[in-house]
């Protein structure tokens, strides 16, 4: 059941149009033999910067991928964390070594720097680890966080460089991020921020049709030239907007995925739940 149960998340996979998977810990609980030998039906790459062979020394998966979209040069890469796993001994990782995360980061930020505009991250880390190596390794543009499972519906900023994106865990959200790029350096602010001053300048101007006395007038009208001098620091930077759906009931199916999924709940069948004493 298992290793069918997996061979329909990577159909599924392949209906969504993936373009890459970052291997995390939980991918590995059928061994390394299964994963490399699953990896070659789905119709997207793999990766995983720091899961290294034992035998042969060399990355499990490809490293990263570059993508061009629009003309926008992308690098994607991937790191697991080897702190997810009970020791040596743990089975999941039979067969393999996990490169320290943080020193394989800036070694494939370093070759990638040069060859793309963009640079995303999909860790395994967890959302504490991702602030750490934000701080730790610029050049990073977007970390698309994993493991810890957490909502972040106004995503943390790191050093204005590094934007940190993350949706709770078993699918309850799908997240779509919206770029706005403007020129080629690499900082980023979210629009909501832009958005909040702007309605910020509107209520103040309401307030200055209102107040009554000189001295009040002169108060708003300070406040406003403030505002708008603020407001002037986002023309030409480079945006996001970040939005989160909760996938309920009023979410349609894929026709597809739906079919895929009945035929293997019609086949494993999920035990009946016990009813509670009256």
């Amino acid at each position: 059941m298992v290793t069918e149960k997996a061979n329909l998340l990577i159909e599924s996979s392949n209906v969504m149009g993936y373009d890459a998977l970052g291997i995390g810990d939980d991918d590995l609980s059928l061994g390394k033999e299964f994963l490399m030998e699953i990896s070659k039906k789905a119709k997207f790459p793999f990766l995983s910067s720091n899961l290294i062979e034992e035998q042969s020394k060399k990355p499990l998966f490809s490293p990263f991928i570059l993508k061009k979209v629009n003309g926008l040069r992308i690098g994607i890469f991937s790191l697991l964390s080897p702190d997810f796993f009970a020791g040596p001994g743990d089975p999941r990782k039979k067969g393999l070594t996990l490169r320290p995360p943080v020193e394989t980061a800036q070694n494939i930020v370093k070759e990638l720097r040069p060859k793309t505009d963009l640079i995303i991250l999909l860790s395994h880390l967890s959302y504490p680890k991702d602030m750490e190596l934000a701080q730790t390794v610029p050049g990073i543009h977007l970390i698309v966080g994993s493991h810890t499972g957490i909502n972040l519906p106004h995503p943390p900023i790191i050093n204005q460089h590094t934007v940190i994106l993350q949706t709770a865990a078993k699918g309850m959200y799908g997240a779509r991020l919206d770029l706005t790029l403007h020129n080629h350096e690499p900082a980023f602010y979210n629009t909501t921020t832009r958005q909040t001053v702007e309605q910020n300048i509107k209520t103040f101007n309401l307030r200055l049709n209102e107040a009554k006395s000189e001295t009040d007038k002169a108060q708003w009208r300070k406040l406003i030239e403030d505002t708008e001098r603020s407001l002037k620091q986002f023309q030409g930077k480079n945006e996001f907007t970040n939005g989160l759906s909760p996938l309920g009931e009023s979410i349609n199916d894929d026709p597809d995925i739906k079919k895929m999924v009945e035929a293997f709940r019609s086949k494993y069948p999920e035990p009946e739940k016990n009813q509670p004493p009256k």
